[in-house]
């Protein structure tokens, strides 16, 4: 699938969310989409799926069956899961007899046959974002397309979702994923493209590359904007420390001498991993 010289705004004359983006991924490919808040990730995953189109230029080769989970599932809706999943079995194109097969298996593995009967408003938000994973996966998709998978699940359903890329990827599916948590770590083989400016680049992770984790100290008082910012950024902050600390510790350096390191811990300390240009510094804390 390519995109090619994209153009995308949300008004005739608005600004250009994307302008001639470019953009390549094969069969048993995996990307993840990266970039600060606001920067177009969300509309590029929309125009790969096909829910936008392009103002200028075109997505060539996207594969017939694509599986779209949207950030928010859209649970105001006047259906139960299982009335819903079905449903969307027979708009995918399957027979009934299919569709019921598919929801019920899906409605297993995800954990949601407690919810079967449960109508799509009263579920939390965690609940609702298996049901629109479950109905991206009714039928195989070619092209699976995840915004945010991982938001509002539980720890067994996080585990679950890189086993299910995998599967997509080992049918010869593609996926494209973003991610603000962190998350995508658990998908090592990924390629990674950064929005920005309007244009989509793609970094080449060097082979063996390590993920550092950064311990960082900041005023107890700038502590919520410091997260906030290193979440902005695209990091995945790990935890947040308010209490007394040990005495230093020591981590093996991630260069080739493998030395280590001291590590300083702190009274407050944010720690951050997987930036969103693992080439900056990541200072935006201080």
């Amino acid at each position: 699938m390519r995109l090619e010289e994209v153009w995308f705004r949300y008004q005739r004359r608005g600004s250009w969310v994307l302008r001639a983006a470019e953009a390549r991924i094969g069969p048993g490919e995996v990307a993840v989409v990266l970039g600060r808040n606001g920067v177009g990730k969300s509309t590029l995953l929309q125009l790969a799926a096909g829910g936008l189109r392009p103002a200028r230029g075109r997505v060539v080769d996207r594969p017939a069956v694509v599986g779209w989970v949207p950030e928010r599932f859209p649970a105001d809706q006047p259906f139960t899961v299982a009335q819903y999943l079905t449903a969307m079995g027979r708009v995918a194109g399957l027979s009934g007899a299919e569709a019921d097969r598919a929801a019920r298996r899906w409605v297993d593995r995800l954990g949601l046959a407690g919810f079967r009967d449960v109508r799509l408003p009263q579920l939390s938000k965690g609940t609702a974002q298996k049901v629109g994973l479950a109905q991206a996966l009714l039928r195989p998709p070619g092209l699976l397309v995840l915004d945010e998978p991982w938001e509002g699940l539980d720890a067994a359903a996080r585990e679950l979702v890189p086993e299910v890329i995998g599967e997509v990827l080992a049918d010869g599916g593609t996926v494209l994923v973003s991610d603000h948590r962190g998350e995508t770590v658990r998908l090592p083989t990924a390629r990674r493209w950064t929005v920005a400016d309007g244009t989509v680049t793609e970094q080449t992770p060097s082979e063996g590359a390590a993920m550092a984790v950064v311990e960082l100290m900041v005023p107890a008082t700038r502590v919520a904007a410091a997260v906030a910012r290193l979440r902005a950024d695209g990091h995945h902050v790990l935890r947040v420390r308010d209490h007394a600390a040990p005495p230093p510790v020591t981590r093996p350096d991630a260069g080739p001498a493998g030395a280590a390191l001291p590590v300083e811990p702190a009274p407050v300390a944010v720690d951050g991993g997987a930036p969103a240009d693992p080439g900056q510094a990541p200072e935006v804390a201080r």
